[in-house]
């Protein structure tokens, strides 16, 4: 955040006092990597920010996500994500924490001498040094150990879902965040993050409008991507969607697909199918009614997508998440 000194003494004190309540959080991607683990870290401080936001004088996240080279990355999953080159990385001389994101990607990311070189230079400001899954391996390649944050004492989050608690080795990614978070803003607001982000773990088109809204996308785009996101339950064309974006329908479909990485269709899908999933696992609807629900038609349309994008059908999607659930 600038500082504009043309001001009067006063409103700079304001902005300065806010800046110095800045926490920094970088996240290294590369081509391949796994998208889910991120989603959920980015999830975390956006919750926080969104939280704490009546309180001017906490704490505030700004998460980066970044790249040897910078542009678009492509997750493991096929979405896209607007990065900044780790060279051109505006807050490199600042304290901060890093994440190294896992995937496959990780054993083709440990050969870029670019990111080994920039990750020597972060480490010595990196508070944290948190790589997820093969992310060590990107570490490692560089020359490097991890530095994680220290255990959570208070029992409320020790109490938290499985899915948030680590796996031998070290504090999970999420573990670590919300360590964080209740360090900066206290035990209740990181409880209500974790309470929050729990129910949402392992939906497999859960960080669709995440990715929209991390990337850098502009404000028009970004409102219809929202708009889409909103009324997945009934019919909707290109042109109203280009139109909530003020724009034509085949500048909406190149801008679109560009700033967001896939087609307005091939989103809306993926939402349609994300919200099916939820719907799936925290109702007990049946499987006709929910695809009813959710844009989709009907219920032999929404299982031949399950067999497409998933490799299974509706009702063994609700039984499997249903018995990890009952098992954490």
């Amino acid at each position: 955040m600038e500082v504009n000194y043309t001001r009067p003494h006063a409103r700079q004190t304001v902005v300065l006092q806010q800046v110095s309540k800045i926490k920094y959080i970088d996240i290294v991607l590369f081509n391949g990597f796994a998208l889910p683990k991120v989603a959920a870290l980015v999830e975390i401080f956006q919750k926080a920010n969104a939280l704490s936001a009546p309180e001017r004088d906490l704490t505030r996240y700004e998460v980066s996500l970044l790249s040897a080279s910078g542009g678009r990355i492509a997750s493991s999953s096929s979405v896209f994500v607007w990065t900044e080159s780790v060279e051109s990385h505006r807050h490199a001389n600042t304290l901060h924490t890093l994440f190294i994101a896992g995937g496959a990607g990780a054993h083709h990311a440990c050969r870029d001498e670019r990111l080994n070189v920039w990750l020597r230079r972060a480490y010595p400001r990196s508070e944290i040094v948190h790589p997820i899954a093969e992310g060590r391996l990107v570490l490692e390649a560089a020359g490097l150990l991890s530095r994680y944050k220290g255990p959570l004492q208070n029992e409320h989050l020790a109490h938290q879902p499985r899915t948030l608690r680590p796996h031998g080795g070290g504090p999970s990614a999420l573990r670590t965040s919300l360590s964080i978070v209740e360090e900066d803003l206290g035990a209740d607001l990181a409880r209500q993050v974790a309470e929050s982000i729990a129910p949402n773990q392992g939906t497999p088109f859960d960080s669709l409008s995440w990715a929209a809204s991390i990337s850098q996308v502009s404000e028009k785009i970004m409102a219809s991507a929202r708009w889409l996101d909103a009324n997945v339950n009934r019919p909707i064309s290109i042109d109203d969607a280009a139109q909530v974006a003020a724009m034509s329908e085949r500048n909406f479909l190149r801008r679109f697909k560009n700033e967001i990485g896939m087609t307005p269709s091939d989103y809306l899908l993926h939402a349609r199918l994300n919200l099916s999933c939820r719907m799936l696992v925290e109702s007990c609807l049946p499987v006709d009614k929910i695809a009813r629900r959710c844009g989709i038609g009907s219920g032999g349309h929404l299982a031949k997508l399950f067999r497409k994008y998933f490799s299974t059908t509706p009702t063994e999607y609700r039984l499997r998440r249903q018995a990890t659930l009952d098992a954490s």
